[in-house]
């Protein structure tokens, strides 16, 4: 998910901020994205270098001095920008739990998912730690994590987003809490589209293929860039989803080998061959996305609303002709989201404590404030309700307009890869094999079959 640069995550995005935390690939994405500066998911939305604060210990485990509860809170690379409003926010929240010490640590991106996967085996992880739903998942697996449904009434789980907080829910168990959030939208190169007589940015899939071989014949440059390197962004496997495919059934076997599936596959391939997407989608990354786009070579970038102010500072003349519109989707009509969730490891001493932090954190009041400082968007209901998502400022900026479009398509929004083991590596065995009929080397019925049959195998099904 990639991150508002401001978070240093900033979808996808938050994946944009869509920009969905994390898995390695989304880690990956992240670390490039500083370079930019500051976020995506949302974003994102996840990704999701020494530790910004003091280092990670097992004070989860201990009682202060005067006999308080010390609860130990790991967020991802949020210092300093945001300093003031944790050290603020968790004032305010001792002096309200007089019986309650929190302890805040910041950990780097890089360093986030090695960290609590030490701590976690050897039972000294905090209290509540800041993660993403496709990583924290992967230790959810592994029984990791309290079980929150035992812990939080339905009508307290009811304040959040339905379709965020089913995000970190695995085997119909929540592990984790909704905090931030970043959808992806189309940000256009207007000038672009105008030379390719395109008069308005697809809203499709199907209609992104013909305005790309338009944009391509017109102009000889691209439309779009989308990866299919399999260490790096999965958005590719998410326009899957939004192409009505799915991807696993409930026992966890590849359900992709359908006629939507072929489809899929089918679209992917046949742009790649019609030479409508770039040769370097087998060997690139997202980052080589944003430089096509800030070098004037794509109509189309898939990224967070912050990340025009980038765009700005790197590449004025592209600016200045960009635009956003809504994230681009299929029949579905579903759109992706990165969302950011606070876990509590099921070691910890003081379940309730964390719980109840956890739940300060994310509430309406504190999401708000966060949201706007942050620029990303809250998962609870009423925050979204709030005048700054809906109504635009008199002179409103280009990401003040990018935003709104944002927060206007989480109706739709759902993390639309699910909460699985190894994702990654399924989202591996559909690259490799896509890239294999995309290269002529498979058919497109070999090679779905081959991906349906390397991921069965390996799940030992």
């Amino acid at each position: 998910m990639r991150l508002p640069s401001k978070l240093w995550c900033s979808s996808g995005y938050f994946e944009a901020v869509d920009w969905a935390i994390l898995d390695r690939y989304e880690i990956m994405r992240m670390r490039r994205w500083r370079q930019f500066g500051i976020f995506a998911l949302l974003g994102l939305l996840l990704s999701w270098v020494v530790s910004c604060g003091t280092g990670p210990s097992n004070s989860g485990n201990n009682q202060t001095a005067g006999g308080k509860q010390e609860i130990e809170f790991w967020t991802m690379q949020l210092q300093p920008q945001f300093t003031d409003y944790f050290n603020q926010l968790i004032g305010k929240f001792e002096t309200e739990n007089p019986d309650i010490k929190v302890r805040w640590v910041d950990v780097p991106w890089t360093a986030m998912e090695s960290k609590i996967l030490t701590a976690v085996s050897a039972k000294t992880a905090p209290d509540v730690v800041n993660l993403n739903p496709g990583f924290a998942s992967q230790l959810a697996a592994r029984n990791a994590w309290l079980n929150l449904d035992e812990k939080i009434p339905a009508e307290v789980r009811q304040q959040y987003l339905p379709n965020i907080w089913k995000a970190s829910t695995l085997n119909n168990q929540s592990f984790g809490i909704p905090w931030y959030l970043t959808t992806r939208v189309a940000i256009y190169n207007t000038d672009l589209l105008k030379q390719a007589g395109v008069s308005q940015p697809p809203t499709t899939y199907a209609e992104l293929a013909t305005v790309a071989k338009q944009i391509k014949d017109k102009t000889g440059k691209y439309a779009f860039f989308a990866t299919v390197v399999p260490e790096d962004s999965g958005e590719v496997m998410e326009s899957f989803v939004q192409m009505g495919v799915q991807l696993v059934d409930e026992q966890g076997k590849a359900a992709f080998n359908t006629p939507q599936g072929k489809a899929a596959f089918q679209y992917w391939v046949d742009l790649y061959k019609s030479g409508a997407l770039p040769r370097e989608v087998l060997t690139q990354g997202h980052r080589h996305a944003i430089d096509l786009y800030q070098q004037g070579e794509t109509a189309i970038l898939a990224s967070g609303p912050e990340f025009l102010n980038t765009i700005a500072k790197n590449a004025p003349a592209v600016a200045q002709a960009s635009a956003s519109a809504p994230q681009i989707t299929g029949d579905s009509g579903k759109k992706n989201v990165a969302v950011m969730n606070l876990v509590v490891p099921r070691d910890t001493q003081h379940p309730d404590a964390a719980v109840k932090f956890a739940l300060y954190v994310t509430n309406n009041d504190n999401q708000l404030v966060f949201a706007k400082e942050a620029n990303v968007l809250p998962s609870t209901v009423q925050a979204l309700e709030d005048s700054y998502f809906k109504t635009l400022p008199t002179n409103a900026t280009p990401v003040d307009k990018a935003r709104s479009i944002s927060a206007g398509q989480l109706k739709d929004a759902e993390v639309l890869v699910p909460a699985m083991k190894d994702v990654k590596q399924l989202q591996k065995t559909i690259y490799d094999n896509l890239q294999a009929a995309m290269l002529g080397e498979k058919t497109i019925d070999q090679a779905i079959a081959d991906a349906e049959t390397n991921w069965n195998q390996r799940r030992g099904a």
